[in-house]
């Protein structure tokens, strides 16, 4: 089994990536792209930064098949710390706010933004421009204000992300482990 993602360098611009981040193997990360400390991109996920740029923070996890990424010359994509973005979501040229969270399948449309704290539920549809305030639920397609997070639900996003963050190192380990000896 390969562990090697593809990290493509991009009209003379290559992603920087922490050390200690986890890119799975099937992971694409092309361009200008940042991704900060003990973050994770898990299997088949797609970062693409060409024609405007991505930054995504420390302790940010984007799950299995999603995929990240700009509006040409327009909006760049800017994640920040502590973000949880589900299975197969698609994030596009918006800015996710420390703390947000994405839900599976969700989609995230040009210049939204999702302030910290805030969800969008599995399945809906940010259109663009849209913003979700701090501590708000947001859901359907096209989605729609639907109620205050409680502080126990935040609290309980928080510890996902203390739980990717192990995980990762977890994953990492075992793909060290799986390489034939040469």
């Amino acid at each position: 089994m390969s562990d090697a993602p593809t990290i493509l360098t991009y009209e003379g611009i290559t992603p920087t990536i922490d050390a200690s981040a986890f890119v799975a193997p099937g992971a694409r990360v092309i361009g200008d792209v940042v991704i900060g400390a003990e973050s994770s991109l898990w299997y088949n996920v797609v970062v693409r930064g060409d024609g405007n740029y991505i930054r995504i923070g420390a302790r940010t996890n984007v799950q299995d098949g999603s995929v990240i990424h700009i509006s040409a010359h327009t909006h760049p994509t800017v994640i920040g710390d502590d973000v949880l973005i589900g299975h197969m979501a698609m994030v596009h040229g918006c800015t996710l706010h420390d703390r947000s969270f994405v839900g599976f399948g969700a989609v995230v449309m040009d210049g939204c933004v999702i302030e910290s704290d805030a969800m969008l539920a599995a399945g809906a549809m940010l259109t663009p421009g849209k913003r979700i305030p701090s501590g708000q639920l947001w859901s359907g397609r096209p989605a729609r204000y639907m109620r205050d997070l409680s502080p126990e639900e935040m609290a309980g996003n928080q510890k996902g992300v203390a739980a990717y963050v192990v995980e990762a190192r977890k994953h990492r380990k075992a793909l060290a482990e799986a390489q034939p000896a040469e």
